[in-house]
């Protein structure tokens, strides 16, 4: 159901409005009857809101009828985050996930990183400081 999609696409995560619920990989499937989300963890408290505001926009582009699943199981895993949404956490100054498991410096780059805290902003990031530009930023946890 592409239109859907379309829609769900426009709706921004509530703690990093720069990426979209599909972009963070949060939709798992769409169609006319329901939408399955899957939060970034099992006990994320933007769940809740992530759901209104999905219905909010559903319902707004006339798919009341399409209800909305939680579904935990399987976990989120950062490989559902889009190539887009990739380019906007990096943008937004949170370094994406690598396949490689390196971790870059989202403001200049660079590899020469650490570790500062296994807790960031939110219980899904981590903190991290860049030994070049000597900025903070948060990653996100790799699961």
């Amino acid at each position: 159901m592409q239109p859907i999609w379309d829609v769900l696409a426009q709706v921004p995560d509530p703690e990093i409005p720069a990426v979209s619920v599909v972009e963070l990989g949060i939709v798992r499937d769409v169609s006319e009857e329901r939408v399955v989300i899957t939060p970034t963890y099992s006990g994320c408290p933007a769940t809740l809101f992530i759901e209104q505001s999905i219905r909010a926009a559903l319902d707004a582009a006339g798919y009341r009828g399409t209800t909305i699943e939680t579904v935990i199981s399987p976990p989120w895993t950062t490989d559902w985050i889009t190539p887009e949404g990739h380019e906007k956490l990096r943008r937004y100054g949170i370094a994406p996930p690598l396949p490689s498991g390196e971790v870059h410096c989202p403001q200049c780059g660079s590899a020469d990183v650490e570790e500062v805290s296994r807790f960031g902003s939110t219980p899904c990031k981590s903190q991290w400081r860049c030994r070049d530009c000597l900025e903070p930023f948060d990653r996100f946890k790799c699961h």
